[in-house]
């Protein structure tokens, strides 16, 4: 009995903390900033806690920030680096297996770990030496359907070719010339069952959830990067923080003239 309380009250205590978030602090001369870190990204919270406990992203900058879209920090290129130098390089020894998660998306405040490009990346693994914050805009619901529709008409038509061959048109010309209707219906009807069958699989059609388009369109984001990169937390408190640093005056490679310093502090809430 005294061994089932004590694996009993092992197993409260583990599902208890395993509930628990880790919240950290980004703290810049711009004010601060508090994410919540996401208990199904681990790899990128283990990491990421890691190297804000070791300090590694104290004294770095907001190196890349463009207004409507993101700001970027963390590299540690960017330490003491002079006006005007060319910095963000990141850290080939700190990468982590990708998290894309289909329920986290780009809303305002998401935290995301960047990457390289497919070309040299296929596996899509994240740069943790490096985060972004995004800022994005609002959408309306109107833009959001006109992404939908550029994404997922080219899918379409490729699946209507598919079945829809020139074969079969020919058919069912036959077959309104002949006005064979009841052929002709179960024709259309197998080759529009079809593709729509294939359609509603596809895993590259793009459709945005009820939370989605609600974020989108009240706090904004930037939707385009949806599936792309590993989001790996969110802003709970200093979306103003965002704002400001994302209106800042940028060079040509889109460094503040202003430098922003970063400090990172795991807290235990």
């Amino acid at each position: 009995m005294v061994r089932f309380l004590i694996l009993f009250s092992f197993l409260i205590y583990s599902f208890q903390s395993y509930g628990q978030s880790k919240v950290v602090e980004i703290s810049t001369s711009m004010g601060n900033m508090k994410f919540r870190l996401y208990n199904d990204t681990p790899k990128h919270r283990d990491a990421f806690i890691q190297l804000a406990s070791e300090g590694y992203y104290n004294e770095t900058l907001f190196y890349r920030v463009i207004q409507n879209f993101l700001i970027q920090g963390g590299s540690k290129s960017s330490k003491n680096a002079p006006p005007g130098k060319r910095i963000g390089y990141g850290d080939p020894d700190k990468t982590v297996d990708d998290e894309i998660l289909p329920h986290y998306f780009h809303k305002k405040g998401a935290l995301c770990a960047p990457r390289q490009p497919d070309e040299i990346n296929p596996f899509k693994q994240s740069d943790i030496s490096q985060f972004f914050i995004v800022k994005g805009r609002v959408h309306t619901d109107g833009e959001l359907d006109t992404m939908e529709m550029a994404v997922n008409r080219p899918i379409r038509n490729r699946i209507v070719q598919k079945y829809m061959t020139p074969e079969i048109r020919e058919k069912l010309k036959l077959l309104k010339e002949e006005k064979k209707v009841d052929e002709f219906r179960q024709i259309a009807e197998d080759v529009k069952k079809n593709i729509e069958m294939e359609y509603n699989i596809d895993p590259d059609v793009l459709q945005f959830s009820e939370e989605q388009r609600k974020a989108y369109t009240t706090v904004g984001g930037y939707p385009d990067l949806d599936g792309k990169y590993t989001i790996f937390g969110e802003c709970i408190s200093g979306f103003e923080t965002i704002d400001k640093i994302s209106a800042l005056k940028t060079d040509e490679n889109n460094r503040p003239l202003t430098d922003v310093k970063i400090t990172v502090n795991v807290l235990n809430e």
